[in-house]
C-alpha cells in the first residue's frame, strides 16, 4: 500500500466515524508528516521511527501536540493495519496551563479599536457568547429563533448541540443583518462581501489580533481569549458554574473548572490572613 492510498484510506475512517473536518485535518496532517520523514511504505514504519519523529520535530511543543499526534497515528494504524506501533510509547502527561483572560475594561477598549460595523458585530457576538471561532463563522440564519430570542449551535466540538441566548444590546443589529442576508440569498449570517461564502477563520483571527494591538492590550489575544473571558466574567457575575458548562458546550464540569482558578476579581477579594491577624 502506498502512501496516498493509506493517507485515503484513514480520511474514509474518519468520516465514516463522523469526526470533525479538524480532527480530521490533524490526523491526515500528523500521518503525512510522518511518512513524509521516514520515507518508508506505511506497512514498514516502526515504532522507533515513530519516537525518532517525535525526537526530531515534536521535542519542543507542548504536550498536548505530542498526545494529538500519537492519536493520529495509533488511529491510523491500528484501523488499517490492524496493529499499534505507538503503544509502547509513554505519553507525555497533558499542561494545565491557565488561558490569557481579558478584563472587563480590556474587552470594552478591544471593541473600541474595531473600526467596521460588521467585524464589531462578530466580535461582540464571539464574546457575548463565548463561541468558538468555527461556530461563529458556521452560524446560519435557521439557528435563529427570534421570537424566541435564542440560537442554536449545531454539532459544536464533541458533535454538540446547544443553545445560546441573542444577547439584548445586539438583537437588533443581528436581526437586521439576518434580514438582509436572506434577501440576499445567503444561508450564514456571515458571509465574506465579495465572494459571498463563509468567513475565514484565519481572517477573524487576524482581526481580534489586530484590534488588541491597537487597543494597547499587552496580552496575546485571540478568538478563544474572548471565550475565556465570557466564562471568566459570568463566573465573577455569580453564574452556576453548571450552567456556564451549559452555555460553553463542555461534556465536562472540570473542563470548565479551570475558571475558577483564573477568576482575577474573585481572588482579589479573598484578604490576605496577616490583614486579619493585625485588624
Amino acid at each position: 500500500m502506498d502512501n496516498q492510498e493509506f493517507l485515503k484510506k484513514i480520511e474514509v475512517e474518519l468520516k465514516i466515524s463522523k469526526n470533525s473536518i479538524y480532527t480530521i485535518r490533524n490526523y491526515l496532517r500528523a500521518n503525512n508528516d510522518l511518512l513524509s520523514f521516514v520515507d518508508k511504505t506505511p506497512d514498514q514504519i516502526t515504532e522507533d521511527d515513530v519516537k525518532m519523529f517525535m525526537a526530531e520535530n515534536l521535542s519542543d511543543k507542548a504536550s498536548s501536540s505530542i498526545i494529538l499526534f500519537l492519536a493520529a497515528v495509533k488511529y491510523a494504524y491500528v484501523s488499517i493495519l490492524k496493529k499499534d506501533i505507538t503503544s509502547s510509547i509513554r505519553r507525555p502527561k497533558k499542561e494545565r496551563r491557565i488561558p490569557t483572560v481579558l478584563s472587563k475594561e480590556e474587552i470594552k477598549k478591544l471593541f473600541g479599536a474595531i473600526s467596521t460595523a460588521k467585524s464589531k458585530l462578530m466580535i461582540s457576538l464571539m464574546y457575548a457568547c463565548g463561541f468558538r471561532v468555527s461556530e461563529l463563522t458556521s452560524l446560519k440564519i435557521k439557528d435563529l429563533d427570534f421570537e424566541e430570542r435564542i440560537g442554536h449551535v449545531r454539532q459544536a466540538k464533541g458533535r454538540k448541540d446547544r443553545i445560546f441566548n441573542i444577547p439584548v444590546f445586539l438583537f437588533s443589529d443581528i436581526k437586521k443583518l439576518a434580514e438582509y442576508q436572506e434577501e440576499s440569498g445567503n444561508e450564514h449570517l456571515f458571509t465574506n462581501p465579495t465572494t459571498g461564502k463563509g468567513l475565514s477563520t484565519r481572517n477573524l483571527q487576524k482581526m481580534v489580533s489586530s484590534a488588541a494591538k491597537r487597543a494597547g492590550i499587552k496580552k496575546d489575544v485571540h478568538c478563544h481569549t474572548l471565550r475565556h473571558s465570557f466564562a471568566t466574567h459570568l463566573l465573577e457575575n455569580n453564574v452556576d458554574i453548571r450552567k456556564i458548562q451549559e452555555l460553553l458546550g463542555h461534556a465536562d464540569l472540570s473542563t470548565t473548572q479551570i475558571y475558577t482558578h483564573i477568576s482575577t476579581e474573585e481572588l482579589k477579594k479573598i484578604p490576605s490572613p496577616l490583614d486579619g491577624l493585625m485588624n
